[in-house]
């Protein structure tokens, strides 16, 4: 379809002025005021016993909700694409249902399983608590973060086919030493790219994680609810910007490994 200059050159100011005033603008506020006192008092809003809690918690869930969704995400990925069994579009389904489910109702129905009168609450009364500590938090950040690397394998292995690993079983090999040298490199890029959205997917994680965490500072508060409650609840507006410029800072170190990533795997 052809385009007259003009048109074209409208299409763009729209799409650009729409950008601009969703996305460029807010965060222009945001660090117009972070930085409106200078950067002392930004480090020393970010460094308070708080924010670091805060920022490990975080870091300490990110370190757990990887390793096990990736383990997770390639094993259904491979049953999904090499497998043929009942209920395979059962699985596809629930793979995809984190993308239509709220987050609040994910932390609402691990409260109804893990919660005190649920049905595993049997489990506070040893000692274990999941809800309102780490364990619920993780939960729902795995649960929300599900998709991610199974979504990004999942086509790279349609990609390549099973040739290869037909011939390394063949020629002998086991199962672990075809996954180990032929299909793991071949996704690799696919599983890397899967990991940086994980990663900056339970980074950003609210809504599940509010509903399963007591919010307390040093306790189970994480970034994203730190901002909340120094927002919402201490009414220091300042911090919370400082703690959303820290957030946001590493969410653009996530985007741009992501955009590295994507330009080396376009090239692979």
């Amino acid at each position: 379809m052809n385009v007259s200059t003009p048109t074209r050159i409208g299409l763009r100011v729209i799409a650009l002025g729409y950008l601009v005033l969703l996305l460029l603008v807010p965060i222009g506020v945001i660090l117009w005021r972070t930085f409106e006192r200078g950067i002392v008092s930004f480090f020393e809003a970010i460094s308070t016993p708080a924010a670091i809690s805060a920022l490990n918690l975080s870091l300490l869930i990110v370190a757990i909700v990887v390793p096990i969704n990736v383990i997770f995400g390639v094993v259904t990925a491979l049953a999904l694409v090499r497998g043929r069994f009942p209920g395979r579009g059962l699985m596809q389904a629930v793979v995809d249902l984190p993308f239509a489910v709220s987050p609040v109702v994910v932390g609402v129905s691990l409260i109804l399983l893990w919660g005190v009168n649920g049905w595993f609450g049997g489990l506070d009364s040893l000692g274990f608590r999941v809800i309102f500590g780490l364990p619920g938090m993780v939960l729902a950040t795995i649960f929300v973060t599900l998709p991610f690397v199974v979504r990004e394998v999942e086509p790279v292995l349609h990609e390549i086919g099973d040739e290869q690993e037909q011939a390394a079983a063949t020629l002998g090999a086991s199962k672990w030493q075809t996954f180990w040298r032929i299909t793991l490199p071949a996704i690799r890029w696919g599983l890397t790219y899967g990991i940086v959205l994980t990663v900056a997917r339970s980074l950003g994680e609210f809504g599940a994680v509010i509903m399963v965490s007591s919010g307390f500072p040093g306790v189970s508060q994480t970034l994203t609810l730190l901002v909340h409650s120094r927002y919402i609840d201490d009414h220091n507006t300042y911090g919370a910007y400082c703690a959303a410029t820290l957030l946001m800072g590493i969410a653009l170190v996530t985007l741009l490994l992501m955009t590295l990533l994507d330009r080396k795997r376009s090239n692979a």
